[in-house]
């Protein structure tokens, strides 16, 4: 069970029922773009560190403000985040032109 404060970042899902364990990464991503410091905190008591490296590691869903800001954060190689990759900056803009 998440706690209350954290509802605002999950506005599109049925927060009652978001489970941690079957979705790990999405709980992740989603506290990585929009958490604040009491979010962050929680996060990092109920994940790995390995676990939240993984999901920015292989994101999609990351602004790349957030992933750039993380990736200092957690000291790690920025061609080893996905979406900080050239490659798929370049397709990510050949499919929404905006």
């Amino acid at each position: 069970m998440l706690p209350p404060y954290l509802k605002k970042y999950f506005w599109d899902v049925d927060f009652s029922i978001l489970d941690t364990e079957q979705r790990p990464r999405f709980v992740i991503e989603r506290i990585l773009e929009y958490g604040d410091r009491k979010s962050v905190r929680w996060m990092k008591e109920n994940f790995s560190s390995e676990e939240i490296k993984k999901t920015l590691s292989i994101s999609k869903n990351l602004s790349q403000k957030s992933a750039n800001f993380w990736q200092t954060i957690f000291g790690l190689d920025k061609n080893k985040i996905l979406c900080l990759r050239k490659s798929f900056q370049k397709k990510h803009k050949a499919i929404w032109k905006y």
